[in-house]
């Protein structure tokens, strides 16, 4: 018995050694995968694989936009070139991947919203609360995009008194307001989604910007 048994014991430990390394060069290379080759903008990137990923719960503002440039280089800081760890909740209708990014212990999508290159967005997930938190403590402190870099409530100009602003429900929406326009105090300037300052009708409409019903029969000057 002992002469079988001898052999099988030789057999299965290299089939356990081989399997052994097979598995551990599995994981390698599905952690190379994981492997940021790309950063397109503040809350996009690309995966060594070729998956398309967005990061869930936020916003950051377009690359042209104020602080767009700025969440780009943080996001290409805290991950470009690295081997991240993935939580998928679902998919955008681009067909990308949304996800909660991890470097280790650090989730990137509370770095982003705490120092305040991001707006918060809701969808559940494990870590809202934590992100919530993240992005009321950047508005508070007005870091980022909710400093003076993009937050501005007083004009540049105190001669360019027209303000353009941005519908949130529809960004293709774009209205101007100037001073004895109904409601006009309550309309803030948020450069980060676009909206800006102008000092003519003219120069908000070749902006993209039309005026406001609450501004009809009105006239700047």
């Amino acid at each position: 018995m002992k002469r079988f048994f001898l052999p099988f014991l030789a057999i299965a430990t290299l089939f356990l050694a081989i399997n052994n390394i097979y598995l551990s060069e599995k994981l390698e290379k599905s952690t190379s995968q994981n492997k940021v080759i790309e950063v397109l903008d503040g809350d996009s990137l690309n995966l060594a694989y070729g998956l398309r990923v967005r990061l869930s719960n936020l916003d950051t503002p377009e690359l042209e936009f104020c602080g767009g440039k700025e969440a780009k280089e943080r996001l290409e800081k805290l991950v470009l070139g690295k081997n991240v760890r993935l939580e998928i909740i679902g998919s955008d209708n681009m067909g990308r991947s949304l996800a909660l990014i991890y470097i280790n212990d650090i989730l990137v999508n509370e770095v982003l919203l705490k120092e305040g290159w991001a707006r918060y967005d809701g969808s559940p997930n494990s870590e809202r609360e934590k992100l919530k938190a993240a992005y009321d403590y950047a508005f508070t402190n007005h870091l980022g995009i909710f400093s003076p870099l993009c937050f501005s409530e007083e004009p540049p100009n105190s001669r360019c008194l027209i303000k353009g602003n941005v519908d949130r429900h529809d960004r293709n929406t774009k209205t101007y307001h100037f001073p004895g326009c109904s409601g006009y105090p309550q309309v803030m300037v948020e450069k980060d989604l676009g909206e800006d300052w102008f000092c003519s009708e003219k120069e908000a409409e070749a902006a993209g910007f039309v005026k406001s019903k609450n501004c009809y029969g009105k006239k700047y000057n």
